[in-house]
């Protein structure tokens, strides 16, 4: 059914068609709508869940880990210094192997205080073991969230939704909820390989001494290793059933581009319009959005890369001292490639400044007419 939802309420609902057991949050802007939602449900019995109030995200993220050791599936959401809180159990999580699914609303990193997009909170966890998929629009948010818990549950690993903020998690857009019994049909029950069992009490997540330490991180991995290929099943029979599927990237006019635009978010819809308008003029410009960003689609990259002379990648985010991570992880995947095109690092929109259709173009032009990158990211929309 056809319903108008702001991107944080169509993961509310996606929430409550997987019908999650536990919750937890400590509410930060701009996540907030997401959990307020949930807790409406929970109070009004439109879920049969328990929404756990605790005092930080760190407890937060500690009472949903607690609770997916016993088998249920959990949820919960947070941004910024919320998330940044969480980071040392975010590590616990992944090496715990728990299907816990998290949405994150990127958000700006203090001081000074900012409240708008910047993917510089969820980039800055990119090595805690979380998948992270990245959404551009609220009906990907919805069906993104569904499949998270699929994916999260086949291979027992922790994923991360994560939306801009404001752009995508405050705006309003049309959003086709699914049916309760479909949904089901997607993502039965959860059914745990592993659980806490009063009956038979056991220590887990103990110490791991040296003979053994490296093979469980290895596993972990492994893991990540299969990710690919089981979401790319998972959404097949997504797609079998409600008609929709994303991939782990998007290309765009990318078959014969001389240069391609990478670019993650909300500002992918921008971008396709500068496309349209730059073909219309007769320029070889292609479009790739990354929607998973770990485990990074190294295959994909190439593959969609391999005749282009020039990508230009467009960070809203810095690795200080380093650049653009998004650049960076393009880089790395191209290395070691037969074919490795010039890759150019940009940096716009931090701190939910607009990434705008001139912005695109003049990108387009400066990575045009340069012979080759520099070292060093540049900064693009400064103020004089």
């Amino acid at each position: 059914m056809k319903e108008v939802l702001e991107g944080s309420h169509a993961v509310s609902e996606a929430v409550r068609l997987a019908r999650v057991q536990v919750m937890s949050s400590y509410p930060i802007t701009p996540q907030t709508h997401i959990m307020e939602a949930l807790s409406e449900y929970c109070a009004d019995r439109r879920m049969n869940a328990r929404f756990i109030c605790v005092e930080s995200e760190h407890s937060a993220m500690a009472a949903v880990i607690g609770a997916s050791s016993t088998g249920v599936r959990t949820f919960t959401a947070t941004s910024s210094h919320g998330l940044a809180l969480m980071h040392e159990l975010l590590h616990w999580a992944s090496a715990a192997r728990l299907p816990i699914v998290m949405a994150e609303v990127n958000r700006a990193l203090g001081p000074g205080w900012n409240i708008w997009m910047d993917q510089t909170d969820s980039l800055s966890q990119r090595d805690t073991g979380w998948i992270q998929l990245y959404c551009a629009d609220a009906q990907e948010a919805l069906d993104t969230t569904l499949q998270a818990f699929r994916l999260a549950e086949m291979v027992n690993l922790p994923v991360m939704v994560v939306l801009d903020a404001f752009f995508l998690s405050h705006t309003y857009e049309p959003v086709d909820v699914p049916e309760q019994e479909d949904v089901d049909r997607f993502l039965p029950s959860f059914s745990p390989r592993f659980q806490i069992d009063t009956q038979n009490p056991c220590a887990i997540s103990q110490m791991a001494p040296p003979a053994y330490y490296m093979e469980m991180r290895h596993s972990i991995q492994m893991a990540m290793e299969q990710v690919a290929d089981r979401f790319e099943k998972t959404e097949a029979e997504f797609e079998a059933i409600f008609g929709r599927q994303y991939g782990r990237v998007e290309a765009v006019q990318c078959e014969d581009a001389e240069i391609i635009m990478v670019i993650v978010g909300t500002a992918a819809g921008t971008c396709r319009q500068v496309i349209t308008d730059l073909r219309a003029q007769g320029e070889k410009v292609g479009l790739l959005r990354l929607k998973m960003f770990r485990p990074f689609p190294t295959d994909l990259i190439r593959d969609i890369s391999g005749k282009a002379e020039k990508i230009a990648v467009i960070d809203r985010n810095c690795s200080f001292g380093a650049g653009g991570i998004f650049a960076q992880e393009i880089r790395a995947a191209l290395c070691n490639h037969d074919r490795h095109p010039h890759v150019f690092s940009y940096i716009a929109g931090l701190g939910g400044r607009d990434i705008t259709t001139g912005i695109l173009e003049e990108i387009y032009r400066m990575t045009r007419v340069t012979a080759a990158p520099k070292n060093e990211s540049v900064w693009v929309g400064l103020r004089n």
